[in-house]
């Protein structure tokens, strides 16, 4: 017979591990979201508010004709694509860059929620711009955020409004922009550097205040450990990140941060759906935050592809689906 505090303990263990998962999903997506947010909701300053307006004009990019632009957050459903990529000056900021993260989530204004599931780099899907199965890091690579965005439409058969798009520049300028961050480095590491040149980050273990290039090389490491200890990491400075962003002594440098967003970031969200954006989030005091995962199993046959559960994708895919409706 099994022992009932064994049950309850691993339970609670069980629920514990779900939770830190979902903090990492989410505390990711909403550092994004942040960056959205910081460029509109600072700028009740009027000086701000234009300047805001005027980066993030730079930034829009049109992703198709379609009725994005007519949706309001603040009372439509809609659907974003979170699209990280691993460009720099070094590689010429080249179209045929590979995504580095995705991230799908669904906005439900009724119901005052947000769903989202991260997509495996290494996932082996149906890549509809080359019409061949590949793993879905390479859409970007072979057509941009349209193939990306048209990838993760088949793959989950519902229609994307929105996307942002990212490169680690921002995430640089951001932390270069507040002055720094303090974050604890677990080990002695030389990783290379934003342009690719080997061993030119060292750290030292313990507390440190890191500009970007550091905090990117921290962020990117994972020569002693793995991706699980890497994704606790990022954890770790995303919080130090937001945390620096929040003091009332990072407000002065506000202009630089929405500059450091602007210069690195392309979205079809207008500035108007941005500030309508700020009040959907801000609002909802009750929005609730939930956290899919997809499974599935590694498969190596000279080449590595993470091969998705079938049925994983389309109990997701139902539940986004609804969740739009």
């Amino acid at each position: 017979m099994v022992d009932e505090r064994t049950t309850i303990n691993g339970r609670k263990r069980y629920k514990k591990k779900k939770k830190k998962k979902r903090r990492r999903r989410i505390l990711f997506v909403l550092f994004m979201l942040s960056l959205l947010l910081l460029v509109s909701s600072l700028g009740y300053a009027s000086f701000l508010l234009h300047k805001a307006e005027s980066v993030m004009n730079k930034s829009y990019e049109m992703l198709r004709y379609d009725n994005a632009e007519s949706l309001d957050p603040k009372k439509d459903n809609f659907s974003v694509l979170f699209i990280g990529v691993d460009d720099s000056r070094t590689r010429n900021f080249q179209k045929d860059t590979r995504s580095d993260a995705l991230i799908l989530a669904t906005f439900n204004a009724k119901d005052q929620s947000v769903k989202m599931v991260s997509i495996p780099r290494d996932s082996y899907v149906y890549i509809p711009c080359e019409d061949k199965y590949d793993k879905i890091t390479h859409a970007h690579a072979y057509g941009g955020v349209k193939c990306t965005v048209e990838t993760v439409e088949n793959l989950f058969d519902i229609h994307i409004n929105y996307y942002v798009k990212m490169n680690f520049y921002a995430f640089m300028d951001v932390v270069d922009a507040l002055g720094g961050i303090e974050v604890e480095v677990p080990y002695n590491i030389k990783e290379k550097d934003s342009e690719d040149h080997h061993n030119a980050i060292v750290l030292k273990k313990g507390l440190q205040k890191l500009n970007g290039e550091e905090a990117l090389a921290l962020a990117r490491t994972r020569k002693k450990d793995n991706d699980i200890e890497r994704g606790k990491r990022q954890q770790e400075i995303l919080k130090a990140i937001l945390k620096k962003a929040s003091q009332a002594s990072s407000i002065t440098k506000y202009d630089d941060v929405i500059e450091a967003v602007g210069n690195n970031m392309k979205t079809n969200f207008t500035f108007d759906q941005i500030k309508s954006l700020v009040y959907y989030v801000v609002s909802n005091k009750n929005l609730s935050i939930e956290s899919l995962h997809l499974t599935g199993t590694d498969s190596n046959d000279g080449v590595y592809y993470y091969m998705l559960d079938e049925q994983s994708v389309q109990e997701i895919s139902e539940t986004l689906q609804n969740h739009l409706r």
